[in-house]
């Protein structure tokens, strides 16, 4: 995967900010203080200036601490800030405020799978889906739940199911959205060792974003395993005759010469034995 799904994240969740309700439809249930902190709020997380983002959202919820909207869009910024306690608590707000909208249980789910919480993830991240089915960030969220938690198919299909709905030649952050998903989602195949299925995934994500430095190497470690797995097994060595055992050695040598030594020696007793003396004269 590249380096850059995390500029990839804060994009998406900076357009879930300009999405997320602020503004006229705020002012008219929150009032125009209110209001007019949260859109400051929206503006400033939308430049990056998270801090300044979050004291204006304080402010406006200070004013409108009924407003289910306000507690998203500063636990948003919370994520992205990875102060994941404050986004947990924001989050749980909404949904205390909001129990039937969506976005505080798919915003939560995000945060658990930041923190590799995939079990309460995957349950926050069903609720959200159950109010509003195919909203694809949070179906983007479950994948990775669903990676985590080992349930690779599922994690394929929900990658799949953003995949046919992203159009990477609407804009170019459409197309860096698109060749994330497709790096994740070759890296979920890897893991599944289909490496014909995520080395196509990563060659097109390279191909949609090809300043990125990660999936590249990926895609080395995928064709290179794909080689082993198609590699014919090596041939079976030639057995060697096992040699017979030799008896000739020096100790067997020696033991030998002794035995014949023993021997000759009997032999030469025996034969004194029976040799009868003479004694030089004629009977």
């Amino acid at each position: 995967m590249s380096r850059n799904p995390s500029l990839i994240i804060v994009a998406a969740a900076l357009l879930c900010l300009a999405q997320s309700g602020t503004g006229q439809a705020q002012t008219k249930k929150s009032g125009g203080g209110a209001a007019e902190h949260a859109n400051k709020g929206v503006k400033l997380a939308q430049t990056g200036a998270y801090e300044e983002a979050i004291a204006e959202f304080t402010k406006a919820i200070k004013l409108s601490p009924d407003d289910a909207r306000i507690y998203d869009d500063r636990g948003r910024v919370y994520h992205r800030m990875n102060r994941f306690p404050e986004a947990i608590e924001d989050f749980s707000r909404a949904i205390e405020l909001a129990p039937k909208d969506y976005a505080g249980y798919s915003e939560r789910g995000a945060v658990q799978v930041s923190q590799n919480q995939m079990d309460a993830a995957l349950a926050d991240l069903n609720k959200a889906l159950e109010l509003k089915p195919d909203d694809l960030p949070t179906l983007r969220w479950r994948a990775s739940a669903y990676r985590g938690l080992k349930q690779y198919d599922l994690a394929i299909q929900d990658y799949t199911a953003v995949l046919s709905k992203t159009d990477p030649t609407s804009s170019d952050q459409a197309k860096l959205a698109a060749a994330d998903l497709l790096a994740k989602r070759g890296y979920t195949y890897s893991l599944m060792q289909q490496y014909e299925n995520a080395i196509n995934d990563y060659k097109e994500a390279i191909r949609l974003n090809p300043s990125d430095t990660d999936t590249p190497q990926r895609l080395q470690y995928a064709e290179s395993m794909l080689a082993a797995k198609n590699a014919p097994p090596p041939p079976s060595p030639t057995p060697t005759p096992t040699p017979a055992p030799s008896f000739i050695t020096p100790l067997n040598i020696g033991i030998g010469i002794a035995v014949l030594l023993i021997i000759a020696v009997i032999g030469r007793l025996l034969t004194r034995g029976k040799e009868e003396p003479t004694s030089g004269r004629i009977r």
